[in-house]
């Protein structure tokens, strides 16, 4: 009996020692475990730290009649300041019987609602009233993820390029670093364009005013035949001009026709 008790011991002792060596195989063989499964690692976690807010671009487009386009104007400045937009382009004319100003404005996302009703107080009729929401979640989280797996690329050729020994890797390593860095370039470039769009929104605005005293018109009968008047001048004048432009053609016109007019005379004669 007490021969039996100490094999079972020994034979637990023995199947003890192999948990232990087969547990510092494993643990070695997961310190000495290649980069490659590292990087992995790191890029799911990049997966999943990537955003999941939803990223919208609003825009909005208005037009419409205004009496005054210098109180008009003044408004729009305010709601401008007010709401920490800025002016991006302005642009003002002179149509046949109006004056018009077309304006530009970027506006905080979270402002974009109410700057609209801001400016919308004053106006009694809207020509046209657009206003557009494009989701671009998915192009933003591809776009940022795209831009960081390069990165992380870029890190892996720079371990590779510290282990280089040949001049040959060296090259090829650095050729491959210029590529992937023009790559990073372009996406950021395109990443923060795409980051702008979202957090300004766009509003454009086109005023009019049917007003003579503000758009130079004159609607009185004699300012009309006043203007036909020197509009027929301004003709005449541009008539007489072209024909002096082009007078050494008329000068040998008039010459060929004398010479063949006489040789004509001579042959009836």
């Amino acid at each position: 009996m007490k021969k039996l008790f100490a094999c079972i011991c020994l034979l637990i002792i023995v199947l003890g020692c192999k948990e232990a060596v087969a547990s510092e195989e494993v643990a070695s063989v997961s310190m000495a475990a290649p980069m490659e499964n590292k990087d992995k690692m790191v890029d799911a976690t990049v997966e999943e730290t990537a955003p999941t807010e939803t990223q919208i671009i609003r825009t909005s487009n208005l037009r419409f009649e205004t009496d005054n386009l210098t109180d008009s104007y003044q408004n729009i400045q305010k709601a401008i300041v007010k709401h920490k937009g800025t002016l991006q382009n302005d642009a003002s004319g002179k149509d046949y019987g109006s004056t018009f100003r077309n304006l530009t404005i970027r506006i905080p996302n979270t402002s974009f609602i109410p700057f609209l009703d801001e400016i919308s107080k004053g106006v009694n009729h809207f020509d046209r009233k657009e206003i557009s929401s494009q989701d671009v979640t998915e192009q933003y989280i591809d776009l940022e993820s795209r831009m960081l797996s390069k990165k992380t690329l870029e890190k892996r050729y720079l371990q590779l390029l510290q282990k280089a020994n040949k001049v040959t890797e060296i090259i090829e390593i650095e050729g491959k670093l210029a590529e992937i860095r023009e790559e990073i370039e372009a996406k950021e470039g395109q990443f923060r364009y795409l980051k702008n769009q979202i957090s300004m929104s766009t509003v454009t605005i086109e005023m009019y005013t049917n007003d003579a005293s503000q758009s130079g018109t004159t609607s009185s009968f004699g300012g009309k035949i006043w203007n036909e008047i020197k509009s027929g001048f301004n003709g005449l004048s541009r008539f007489i001009l072209g024909i002096i432009s082009i007078w050494p053609f008329l000068i040998i016109s008039i010459l060929i026709f004398i010479f063949i007019k006489r040789k004509f005379k001579k042959k009836t004669q």
